[in-house]
């Protein structure tokens, strides 16, 4: 699934209101393009918190793509940071230790627990940065792809909480089937009770566990694959999952991606390359002014378990060209419920 690119420009002014400017670029054609910058107002910018959690109802804008979102409920993952483990400074959000390890290229990397929100995309920001949860049909014949638009994951420290006296702040159509207003409250929103039960139904799909992160010459990858469900039949047993990449410069100089080289290991002993130009049809430039680009996509094995690795073949302004690890991650089957997750929005 591509995700769109957007340029969103926070600003603040001395009332401490949060401003949003977007420009939207063209992908598709890998052409930088001049758009038209709109100034909202959006609201009132408040402390992001360095302890504890947000709670469900809580408005925010974007730290690295800027859209407008709300928060529906925590995860709890464990993040494997490479960048740790080659002695880099962590992430500042990363707590306890779970204890888990990943063995990889002779280096140890430990899994720290780090938050995660399931939030909602307002969809007046979708134009410029789409994400979706996809899944799968559940006929055994059917090998659909369901997908419901305006979800997406985000980091605790890529929350920038605000405030608002707009009655309706979030564009959504799940927004009132989730949420109520809380009038007169620190919460504006609180949780209807067909969230609490569609977050039950779908947990085995929507359950974020486990974010590898790596950076390779100030190009940071980040990877979080989800478990989608299994077409079983007679003759064989075909097992999917949903990977969403995010890729940061975090340098000053401008990068271009132009190549993907993937490694894909089955627990049924097949081990399968691929090689192509760019990702899901685009070879996306990372500037100072558009740092990031996320995107998810898909793959299947013939067996309940493997593991992806890679790289991303990047260039510089000047043609030179490195490559871009992509870190190791475990492909990994869940215990199945063939209720559709599909079917709860009927």
């Amino acid at each position: 699934m591509a995700t769109c690119v957007a340029r969103v420009l926070l600003r603040t002014s001395h009332r401490s209101c949060a401003f949003l400017t977007v420009s939207a670029q063209n992908n598709s054609t890998n052409q930088r393009h001049l758009a038209t910058k709109k100034l909202l107002t959006v609201g009132k910018l408040e402390s992001p918190k360095q302890q504890g959690k947000y709670v469900t109802g809580q408005l925010f804008l974007h730290r690295i793509f800027g859209y407008r979102g709300i928060l529906l409920f925590p995860w709890l993952a464990r993040l494997y940071d490479r960048d740790v483990a080659s002695n880099k400074q962590g992430s500042p959000a990363t707590t306890a230790e779970s204890g888990e390890h990943i063995h990889t290229d002779n280096k140890e990397v430990k899994g720290k627990t780090h938050v995660y929100y399931q939030v909602l995309i307002d969809s007046r920001d979708c134009p410029f940065i789409t994400e979706a949860v996809t899944f799968l049909g559940n006929q055994d014949n059917n090998r659909s792809l369901y997908a419901i638009p305006g979800l997406d994951y985000v980091a605790h420290e890529d929350i920038l909480p605000y405030s608002t006296t707009e009655k309706n702040p979030i564009q959504h159509e799940l927004f009132d089937k989730f949420l109520e207003r809380n009038p007169g409250q620190d919460t504006p929103f609180v949780p209807k009770d067909t969230l609490k039960a569609w977050q039950e139904k779908n947990h085995p799909w929507l359950e974020l566990s486990d974010v590898h992160r790596e950076t390779t010459e100030n190009v940071r990858v980040t990877v979080i694959p989800f478990y989608m469900g299994a077409r079983v039949s007679q003759d064989s047993s075909v097992y999917w999952w949903r990977y969403c990449i995010r890729l940061e410069n975090l340098g000053e100089e401008t990068v271009q991606l132009r190549e993907r080289h993937w490694r894909i290991f089955s627990l049924s002993g097949t081990l399968e390359t691929v090689r192509g130009r760019g990702v899901v049809g685009q070879e996306p430039i990372l500037s100072k002014e558009q740092p990031a680009f996320q995107y998810s996509s898909h793959v299947s094995l013939q067996a309940p378990s493997g593991h992806m690795w890679g790289t991303f073949r990047i260039e510089k302004t000047n043609g030179q060209t490195f490559d871009c690890r992509i870190p190791p991650f475990t492909l990994e089957s869940k215990q199945e419920d063939h209720t559709s997750p599909h079917g709860f929005f009927g």
